[in-house]
C-alpha cells in the first residue's frame, strides 16, 4: 500500500495532513474516477438500482431456460394456445402446442404439465412467455436507441461548440427546428412511414426514436464544452498548434461528458418506454412479439374488465416500471455523485 506521508524536517505539515494508505483499486482507476464509483457503491439508491438491473439481465440472459421456445428459429414470437379472444387465468392448463418442459418446471410447480402461469392474454398470448422474453427486447432497443442518441448529440454539439460562429448558428437552428416538434407523436409518424418500406420489426420505431432523441444530447455537451474551452490549458494546447480534433476529443470532451453521461443513464429507461408506447399504438412489431409494448396492448379491449383480468395489464407493467426504475435510480445516483455540490456527502 502507498501512503501519502509527509517526508523531511516539515513537522508543521506532518502533523496536519494525515496519512491515507491508496489502495490498487484506487491507482488503477485514479481518484476521480474511484471516488465516482464508491460513491455509487455507497448510496443506497444506486445499490437498489443496479439490484433491479442486474435482475432483468438474468432474466435476460436465462430466457431459453425459464420460458423454452415453441420455435427456436423465432423464439421472440410468443406462443398463443389457440385463438380464443377471451384471456384465460392464472395457472390455467395449457390445451393445445404446449411448449417444452424446463429442467426446474417440476420440481417448482409440482406438475408435468405446462400452465399459463401469468395467464393469457387476448389471442391467448402467454402472458409470461412475452415478459420474460420481452426482457430482451427491452434491453436491445433501450441500449440500441440511447447509445446511437448519445454519439450523435455528443458529435454534432461539440462540433457546434467548438467552432462557433456560423457552425454553432446553423447546427442550433437545426437543433430548435427539431426540439419543436413533439417527440413521441414525430417518432409515431416517422415509424408509420418507415414500416411499410422497411417491414415490422423493431427497426422502424428505432429509427423514429433515434432521429427525434438526439438534440438534448447536443445541447447539454455544447454549454459544457462552451465553458471549457476558454480554460488555460485549451488555450495552450491550441498555440503550441495540436490539431482540432485532438483537443476536441483529447482534452475537452472527457471533461465535459459527465451531465451528458447522467442524463444518457436516466434516458435509458424513457426509451424503453417510448418504445413500449409506440408498440402499444401498433407501430412497429409483428403482432405477437415478445414486447411489453405489445404484451400491455392486448389489455386495451379489457380496460373495462379488469377486475377480472387485471393480470394481463399488472404483470407487464410491473415489468416495465421496476425496469425504468432500476435505470433512473442508477442515474439519481450517478447525478449526485458527480455534482460538486454533494462532493463528500456521498
Amino acid at each position: 500500500m502507498a501512503e501519502t506521508t509527509p517526508s523531511g524536517d516539515n513537522t508543521l505539515l506532518r502533523e496536519t495532513v494525515s496519512a491515507r494508505e491508496i489502495g490498487r483499486m484506487e491507482r488503477f482507476l485514479g481518484p476521480e474516477n474511484y471516488r465516482i464509483v464508491m460513491g455509487l457503491l455507497k448510496t443506497p439508491a444506486s445499490i437498489a438500482g443496479f439490484i433491479l438491473i442486474g435482475f432483468f439481465i438474468l432474466i435476460a440472459l436465462a430466457a431459453p431456460v425459464i420460458a423454452p421456445p415453441v420455435n427456436a428459429k423465432d423464439p421472440y414470437k410468443i406462443p398463443r394456445d389457440g385463438f380464443k379472444s377471451e384471456p384465460q387465468p392464472m395457472g390455467s392448463l395449457w390445451k393445445t402446442k404446449q411448449p417444452p418442459l424446463p429442467f426446474w418446471w417440476e420440481s417448482i410447480m409440482g406438475t408435468d404439465q405446462w400452465t399459463h402461469i401469468l395467464g393469457t392474454s387476448q389471442g391467448q398470448y402467454d402472458v409470461f412467455y412475452g415478459i420474460i422474453w420481452g426482457t430482451r427486447t427491452a434491453f436491445r432497443t433501450g441500449l440500441m436507441v440511447t447509445i446511437a442518441t448519445f454519439l450523435i448529440g455528443i458529435i454534432v454539439g461539440s462540433i457546434s461548440a467548438y467552432y462557433g460562429g456560423w457552425v454553432d448558428n446553423v447546427i442550433m437552428r437545426v437543433v430548435d427546428v427539431f426540439m419543436t416538434l413533439p417527440f413521441i407523436l414525430a417518432a409515431l409518424i416517422l415509424a408509420t412511414i418507415l414500416t411499410p418500406r422497411i417491414g415490422k420489426s423493431l427497426y422502424p420505431a428505432i429509427i423514429a426514436l433515434i432521429t427525434f432523441g438526439w438534440m438534448t444530447y447536443a445541447r447539454i455537451i455544447r454549454g459544457d464544452i462552451l465553458s471549457i474551452k476558454e480554460r488555460d490549458y485549451i488555450m495552450a494546447a491550441r498555440v503550441i498548434g495540436v490539431k482540432d480534433s485532438r483537443i476536441l476529443f483529447r482534452h475537452i470532451i472527457p471533461n465535459a461528458i459527465f451531465p451528458t453521461l447522467v442524463l444518457a443513464s436516466l434516458a435509458v429507461g424513457d426509451v424503453v418506454l417510448s418504445f413500449a408506447a409506440l408498440s402499444f399504438l401498433g407501430i412497429g412489431t409483428e403482432v405477437g412479439y415478445a414486447d411489453w409494448g405489445q404484451v400491455l396492448s392486448f389489455a386495451r379491449n379489457w380496460i373495462t374488465s379488469l377486475d377480472t383480468y387485471w393480470y394481463i395489464i399488472v404483470w407487464p407493467g410491473l415489468a416495465l416500471v421496476m425496469y425504468v426504475m432500476g435505470f433512473n435510480l442508477v442515474g439519481d445516483a450517478l447525478r449526485d455523485v458527480l455534482d460538486p455540490r454533494m462532493r463528500g456527502k456521498t
